[in-house]
């Protein structure tokens, strides 16, 4: 099976009939949080997962029977819902809007938002189906709307040299994210553009100014020359990234932190570094540090991002 599609590029992708499926309520525990979507064409075709796989072809159902009315509707599985022949695995409940022919343009503007990584929240009228891209409000339900925010994906800018980089942009890569690995080392850059990252030669010992770093973006160094680090440190820190950290050991942290506070980095930016950076004290591979770096940051994520 391969990756889940992004159900809003398949939809404006296809001018044809379609339903814009959406979880807009869960009651307990959910396979998928609400907001998640999911298209249905005319003819069967899915793009999108609203659940492990047990509602799916239930909900074309029902998708097409809402395209054949022409009018919104919505339907209830698991936990007091009149499907009793249809189970959650989860036991909870799922409450799901189908919404025909949804509007284009205002699906266009949202994937723009996205893609440009704008903060962007959906709003629905459940009865009509009316919708319009908002920039702020928070998801859920209220007096017959229901709204969606969505938050830009978290970005990775990957500094460094050696298989601890190249390894760990694969690694984010392969997970989906939006990535880029800035290295001195051509034979880096050349292992991490094979797997499909991002690439780009660095050249001078800073933070390039062009980054377009965002309070999404995490910035992570892997270097075993330290002399690199500081410059970029210095640069870094004076973005909104959420994520900052270097490679290396306290020893090597201490000494970082010394020459930040001689370049004249105040206290407040340095106590934002990360390091040693990962959840696993003293990883010794590439493959281990790559996941133990990943699971900090996405921990690091879930705590503020909003």
């Amino acid at each position: 099976m391969g990756p889940v599609k992004d159900p809003y590029a398949e939809l404006l992708a296809d001018d044809g009939p379609a339903v814009l499926a959406m979880i807009v309520g869960v009651e307990g525990p959910s396979y998928r949080p609400v907001g998640a979507a999911m298209c249905i064409f005319a003819d069967g075709r899915r793009a999108g997962s609203l659940s492990s796989g047990c509602v799916e072809a239930d909900i074309a159902l029902h998708a097409l029977e809402a395209l054949e009315a022409g009018r919104p509707r919505q339907v209830r599985y698991g936990r007091g819902s009149p499907f009793i022949d249809i189970q959650l695995p989860c036991g909870g409940g799922l409450d799901i809007l189908l919404v025909p022919n949804p509007d284009r343009a205002v699906l266009e503007r949202l994937v723009r938002d996205r893609r440009e990584r704008r903060l962007c929240v959906l709003e629905i009228e459940t009865e009509s189906g009316a919708m319009q891209c908002l920039s702020e409000g928070e998801t859920g339900r209220e007096d017959g709307l229901f709204r969606v925010r969505y938050m830009p994906d978290i970005r990775f800018l990957v500094f460094g040299k050696g298989p601890e980089a190249s390894t760990f942009a694969a690694l984010v890569q392969s997970a989906g994210y939006p990535n880029l690995l800035l290295s001195p080392d051509r034979e880096t850059l050349e292992e991490a553009a094979a797997l499909g990252c991002g690439t780009r030669h660095l050249v001078r010992q800073r933070m390039p100014e062009d980054l377009g770093v965002d309070p999404w973006t995490a910035v992570i160094l892997f270097f075993h020359d330290h002399d690199w680090e500081p410059p970029i440190l210095e640069g870094a820190l004076d973005t909104e990234a959420f994520y900052i950290g270097s490679q290396g050991s306290q020893r090597a942290r201490d000494a970082r932190m010394l020459e930040l506070e001689a370049m004249g980095v105040e206290q407040a930016a340095r106590d934002r570094l990360f390091g040693p950076v990962g959840l696993i004290p003293s990883a010794r591979d590439a493959g281990t540090l790559a996941v133990s770096v990943l699971a900090e940051i996405l921990a690091e994520a879930g705590k503020g991002l909003r």
